[in-house]
């Protein structure tokens, strides 16, 4: 049996790791590490959801827009994955109430496997069409590359 290779991390998550010692933050944990990350990449990919659903960005909305729908603030909802627990995160809502979220979709709690796809496309080297791909096979959920691409920069 051949063994896997083991992707080595990228320097910015090293660096990432190296001041959270610094600072006396553990990686795993209730405040850990971790779990911040997780936070941030489902925000950010929430955030981006939105931004693609209204086809502006955030105060970016052009004066001529047919549609008068915009961003109408956020609701606090909180998710549980295997690796990091009770994740609270804040999901974008519109006015107009159109907004079907796709990576933490409406009335989800439970992430199953979150944690592999937060933890693993950069330090996999995966490009925007492969993560998602991987979003919809776990998720069920269609993620544009473009979404997938603002979301890693």
């Amino acid at each position: 049996m051949r063994a896997k290779k083991r992707a080595e991390p990228s320097s910015e998550a090293a660096e990432l790791v190296r001041l959270a010692k610094e600072q006396g933050l553990s990686l795993a944990g209730p405040d850990g590490l971790l779990k911040q990350f997780t936070k941030t990449v489902l925000e950010t990919a929430l955030n981006e959801e939105m931004t693609e659903h209204l086809g502006h960005d955030k105060n970016q909305a052009p004066p001529d827009r047919e549609s008068t729908n915009i961003r109408n603030g956020t609701r606090s909802k909180t998710v549980l994955t295997v690796a990091t627990g009770h994740v609270p995160i804040e999901v974008p809502r519109d006015r107009e109430g159109t907004f079907e979220p796709q990576i933490v979709k409406k009335r989800q709690r439970r992430l199953n496997g979150v944690d592999e796809i937060v933890l693993s496309p950069n330090a996999k080297g995966l490009t925007t069409g492969e993560i998602s791909a991987r979003f919809a096979e776990i998720y069920g959920a269609s993620v544009s590359e473009e979404t997938i691409s603002r979301i890693t920069d």
